[in-house]
């Protein structure tokens, strides 16, 4: 298990609680102790799944899980004092995954950490995502334009699947060198920048951008 859990919660004692089942589990965990903390947080560490409170400091909750389903489809639950049927319509108008109320079992929420990521899973394996002319199907590593399939190398197709994943989002030549290679790859940020010149001339679509001093993305429409 390496799936990776960030927590955005404003109650030290209750990240801690929270916190240290999951790593017991085999997770990876990150925390945030406010809104703007928790979307900073989400940008630079490619969370598998977030566990959001609603009642933050400097942002609430339900305005971060909007910005972040603005960018990424990863899976919310919203965890919150807050118990009123309103307020959990709210939050799955705003697009959360799951709502879980305070006081909390925690092997309940460790559980439906695990119900989430494994349905997730399922979905990403069978889905083909979509973007304009252009489709990737993870299961069967196949990419097409137009309905043409284009064939790409396994860091091609990684990268590829990584903007396809975050439509809209901003990945910085370092962000790309941790998450689709994994490592310090050797030839650095030259070396993301040829993969990329790669990928659009195969493509053919111009559907990846630069973002001068930032690095690159596939924006929304």
């Amino acid at each position: 298990m390496n799936e990776k859990i960030l927590i955005i919660e404003d109650e030290a004692a209750i990240r801690q609680i929270l916190a240290e089942p999951l790593k017991s589990a085999g997770y990876g965990v990150v925390c945030a102790a406010d809104g703007v903390e928790g979307l900073n947080a989400f940008r630079a560490q490619a969370a598998d799944l977030i566990i959001l409170d609603i009642m933050l400091p400097k942002l609430d909750g339900y305005r971060v899980c909007e910005t972040i389903r603005r960018e990424s489809r990863v899976p919310i639950i919203l965890l919150t004092a807050l118990d009123s049927e309103d307020a959990q319509i709210k939050g799955f108008d705003k697009l959360a995954d799951d709502y879980i109320t305070k006081p909390f079992s925690v092997r309940l929420v460790l559980k439906r950490v695990e119900a989430l990521l494994r349905r997730t899973a399922h979905d990403d394996e069978t889905k083909t995502l979509r973007y304009k002319d252009l489709s990737i199907c993870e299961a069967e590593r196949r990419v097409c334009v137009a309905g043409k399939e284009v064939a790409l190398t396994r860091l091609e197709f990684e990268i590829l699947l990584l903007f396809m994943k975050n439509v809209g989002r901003v990945f910085t030549r370092n962000d790309l060198l941790n998450l689709a290679w994994g490592y310090d790859f050797v030839g650095g940020e030259k070396g993301v920048n040829f993969h990329i010149m790669n990928l659009r001339r195969k493509l053919n679509v111009g559907y990846i951008e630069t973002v001068r001093g930032v690095g690159y993305k596939i924006a929304k429409d």
